[in-house]
């Protein structure tokens, strides 16, 4: 009998996911696998990537996060509020994604996190950012990472997670 692959170092793992806040409500969900390469430098959040050690294709793995080991806290710093006058009509709604440009040029995502006395707050922290949460894993595919993979931290042109 061939033995499961576990998931450890050089491997390249695929998974399904879903983000719960603290009352269960799913926040964000993908039914399509994503990947990283274990132990690389794979952006993957740390205490995920402990939690997902030595298991086999099929396991399910929960892990819990604070704001400090996932997301992190909200920066002030881009929240930002303004008068609604001043913020074009289509933007006038509660997660309306605005995309706003800074003195560098760069571009940023923002969305609109309340409205409130005439003025209109736009946030462009994570979403995930200040909320404890769960990660509920289903692990889909676990094989051998090539070289590149392992450079890279995740499975030739694999989206990463955000």
């Amino acid at each position: 009998m061939m033995s499961q692959e576990r998931v450890q170092r050089n491997k390249a793992v695929f998974f399904i996911y879903s983000i719960l806040d603290e009352n269960g409500t799913i926040l964000e969900q993908s039914d399509l696998p994503i990947g990283y390469v274990h132990g690389a430098d794979s952006g993957i959040l740390d205490k995920l990537e402990q939690g997902m050690e030595g298991r086999v294709v099929g396991d399910n793995v929960s892990v819990a996060l604070t704001p400090e080991e996932g997301f992190g806290e909200p920066d002030p710093n881009l929240m930002y509020t303004d008068d609604i006058d001043n913020v074009p009509p289509q933007f006038h709604f509660v997660g309306a994604e605005v995309q706003m440009e800074n003195d560098q040029g760069e571009v940023k995502n923002f969305v609109v996190s309340k409205i409130e006395d005439g003025k209109l707050t736009v946030d462009g922290n994570h979403p995930l950012a200040g909320k404890n949460i769960v990660f509920k894993v289903t692990v889909t595919e676990i094989r051998d990472a090539t070289p590149e993979e392992i450079r890279d931290g995740r499975p030739g042109n694999q989206p990463l997670m955000h």
